[in-house]
């Protein structure tokens, strides 16, 4: 008595890479949502604008004129793009040094134990949960050269003889919007450096105590190496954060007084939607993508040689 046996259907072998074609495709479709956001909000945006730079796009024309680098050849003869870029670098490395110098000096002081840190570090937040337009109305009070605090203080304390107007000079008027920048990115700062001084191994700091290391020397021997990294990161998103800056200068001073704050941000939107240049306004938004490239390139070479 034969038994028969039911063959099984022989199944083909998994080709090789087959697994890994299918979650790459898995990958891109899962991706495909942000890069159409992307697309659409920032990538058609931005090739749109570049184009128009080579255009005569204003509000006497009814269809943009290709001029070439006309609008690159007005900017530079009349001196806008030359002052704009300064006034930006001026006011980059003000804010950028300021806030890394004041972040690094809160950073050391919410590392120190004492009676109250927990409620003093989230009290240290407040200016940056504030929303920055709120921050620059603020200090424009702060700075008023009528009824603002800091006149009063000075003249109480009999270090005025007559009230400021602070913003209403160019050194004050950029002294003004460099001090709200700062005080708006501190915590930011601060609380970088802070996650970086308490990753150090107290191992290190007890062995230079022990060799007799004072303060100055545990900071600059121990804890600054430790924290190059972190500070190298800091400087490159500080730097592209205030070269992006508006809304603070905007709010504050609307670029002046004679253009003292008129920043590239600024300069695109007088160009835009004051004298209705758009092709103008296009080629200083060119300029300023040049100025961005040179710190976002410094940021995303660390972040590859990182990974």
């Amino acid at each position: 008595m034969s038994i028969a046996i039911a063959r099984q259907p022989v199944r083909p072998a998994p080709r090789p890479g087959g697994l890994a074609r299918a979650q790459a495709r898995t990958g891109l479709l899962l991706v495909l949502p942000a890069m159409a956001v992307f697309c659409a909000v920032i990538l058609f945006p931005f090739l749109d604008s570049l184009r128009r730079a080579f255009y005569e796009d204003t509000l006497m024309t009814t269809e943009p004129v290709f001029i070439g680098f006309g609008n690159f050849v007005q900017l530079w003869e009349d001196g806008t793009i030359i002052g704009t870029w300064l006034v930006t670098v001026v006011f980059v490395v003000l804010a950028t040094a300021a806030t890394f110098a004041l972040g690094l000096a809160w950073a050391i002081v919410l590392n120190e134990r004492f009676r109250g840190r927990t409620l003093v570090r989230a009290l240290s937040l407040l200016p940056w949960v504030l929303p920055s337009t709120v921050v620059a109305f603020l200090w424009a009070w702060l700075l008023n050269g009528q009824y603002g605090l800091l006149n009063a203080v000075l003249l109480t304390f009999g270090l005025l003889d007559e009230p400021v107007a602070w913003l209403a000079t160019s050194s004050g008027a950029m002294a003004g919007v460099v001090a709200a920048k700062t005080w708006l990115s501190i915590p930011l700062f601060s609380a970088f450096l802070l996650a970086g001084l308490q990753s150090l191994p107290r191992e290190q700091v007890e062995a230079a105590r022990i060799d007799g290391a004072g303060n100055w020397h545990v900071f600059r021997h121990v804890a600054w190496p430790h924290l190059r990294p972190t500070i190298a990161v800091l400087l490159v998103l500080g730097a592209l954060g205030n070269l992006q800056q508006f809304d603070v200068i905007y709010a504050m001073t609307g670029g002046g007084p004679v253009r003292a704050t008129t920043v590239m941000s600024v300069e695109v939107q007088r160009q835009a939607f004051q004298a209705w240049n758009l092709g103008l306004a296009a080629a200083v938004g060119v300029v300023w993508f040049l100025t961005i490239v040179g710190p976002a390139f410094l940021r995303l070479r660390g972040v590859m040689k990182e990974a």
